[in-house]
């Protein structure tokens, strides 16, 4: 029996190769870069080597930065500098990557609000900025990233209310705001968010009650998690949470809540953490 031939597949892998070798990253993106690397710490610059964060022939793609082929040219995707104590305010050249998809800065020592640029990233889908000193009110511009589908802001010092925007992000799952100095209600217009699965906004300083959260129809239809824990809640637990029927943990200790516990969340079909 004959050989299959080869030559097809490597004819059309050759000129794929040779593409991507003669991609040249996108200017905008470089300089982005290059101004992030000379705001950071020696951490990080020891680790990016050479003018091009997607790398040339001589030096790798820098740490922690992926790039994709774009028509003619290479851009920024996803950027993750965590746990390399930066210090100082948010590197706000960094919402000048227009195609990033992850922007992951946690667990290092950043100050300051996130700048109002940040609706600019209207790709990005992941971002993680838990573990530092930000403070401040989140911009409303928060609401401009409709591809958003993980938010982790835990652990920072924000202040203010939660911003209503954040209940006009369509693809939103994941939402993490507890460890913070939010005050104020919880918008009720999060319940609105079809795709969202967890909520945590324990330790806070939020009031207001769970019945004025819960209180529109079909309110948070996805929901797994629910994190009320360790804030200034009244009220009592109302009958109605036993609506949301998809929901497996809730925690609402350390509350100023009262009165009883209605026989309704004993049949919530999965719930197994109360």
């Amino acid at each position: 029996m004959a050989r299959p031939s080869l030559s097809l597949p490597l004819i059309l892998i050759f000129p794929l190769l040779f593409h991507l070798a003669l991609a040249k990253t996108l200017k905008r993106d470089v300089k982005a870069l290059n101004e992030i690397k000379a705001s950071l710490g020696w951490r990080v610059v020891y680790a990016w080597v050479g003018d091009d964060p997607c790398g040339d022939g001589d030096h790798p793609p820098w740490s922690g930065v992926t790039c994709s082929t774009v028509g003619d040219y290479r851009v920024v995707t996803e950027l993750e500098v965590y746990a390399v104590s930066i210090v100082g305010p948010f590197p706000t050249a960094v919402t000048n990557l227009l195609d990033l998809t992850r922007l992951d800065l946690h667990n290092n020592k950043l100050t300051g609000p996130i700048p109002p640029q940040i609706g600019r990233l209207k790709r990005l889908k992941i971002l993680n900025l838990r573990w530092n000193k930000l403070q401040d009110v989140i911009p409303p511009e928060i609401g401009e990233l409709k591809s958003l589908t993980h938010l982790y802001l835990s652990f920072n010092a924000f202040k203010g209310e939660i911003p209503k925007e954040l209940a006009i992000l369509p693809e939103l799952r994941y939402l993490y705001l507890h460890e913070n100095r939010f005050s104020g209600r919880i918008p009720a217009e999060l319940g609105t968010l079809k795709n969202l699965r967890h909520l945590d906004v324990g330790n806070n300083h939020l009031v207001g009650t769970i019945r004025e959260l819960i209180r529109l129809d079909g309110c948070f239809p996805a929901l797994r998690n629910l994190y009320l824990n360790d804030n200034y809640l009244t009220g009592g637990v109302p009958a109605q949470l036993s609506n949301l029927t998809s929901l497996e943990i809730l925690h609402l200790s350390h509350n100023r809540m009262t009165g009883i516990i209605p026989v309704g969340l004993a049949h919530m079909p999965r719930l197994t953490y109360l």
